[in-house]
């Protein structure tokens, strides 16, 4: 398989963002612990370290593979029994983390698709994953904020490569026990596309 199938047909290679991390523990106290020594241990950035629901706390952070990998080991040493999940995503689509810090400026004139995950880490990695499997662009990535600890993206494209991608993630969900729901909406309303920008 060529690079450009694995990331999706408008990646271009020089544009990859290294790799990103996640890890949700279930003890605030211990969260904050985890992304201080993930900092301390490896030069990546933070994107995220908050607390959710439901008393939860995630560390989402990226930088080279090398590091990256580095710093989830360390924080799995730190966390403990108290981490609930974890993943790590190399060479993670360059979409992912703008995503994630809030709605891009997408065109959508087609269709939207929708995928609601029980948890953070599965909504990440099926965005990654959805992304990379068909020509669609990422609107958003929600996490846990004012969601019940819940995660979901948006997508868009054409109806068909909109299918292929929620396609694509709601198996990596069902995998993983925690797709909640799947949706691909063709033809989007003007009035629901205002709501969304």
């Amino acid at each position: 398989m060529h690079y450009s199938e694995r990331l999706g047909a408008t990646t271009d290679p020089t544009r990859a963002e290294p790799s990103v991390g996640l890890i949700e523990s279930g003890s605030v106290a211990k969260g904050y612990e985890i992304a201080d020594a993930i900092v301390k241990v490896s030069p990546v950035e933070l994107l995220w370290a908050r607390t959710v629901s439901p008393g939860h706390f995630v560390t989402l952070f990226a930088g080279d593979v090398a590091e990256t990998d580095s710093a989830l080991e360390k924080g799995l040493e730190v966390g403990g029994a108290h981490v609930l999940d974890s993943i790590l995503i190399p060479n993670v689509h360059p979409d992912l983390v703008p995503a994630i810090r809030g709605p891009r400026p997408v065109e959508i004139n087609e269709a939207l698709g929708i995928v609601e995950f029980s948890c953070v880490a599965s909504a990440v990695l099926a965005a990654d994953a959805a992304v990379k499997a068909a020509y669609v662009e990422l609107v958003e990535v929600r996490l846990a904020m004012h969601l019940g600890g819940k995660g979901f993206f948006l997508l868009a494209g054409e109806t068909g490569d909109v299918e292929e991608a929620v396609g694509v993630a709601s198996d990596l969900g069902q995998r993983r026990g925690t797709l909640v729901e799947r949706v691909v909406i063709p033809r989007v309303t003007p009035e629901l596309l205002e709501h969304l920008r």
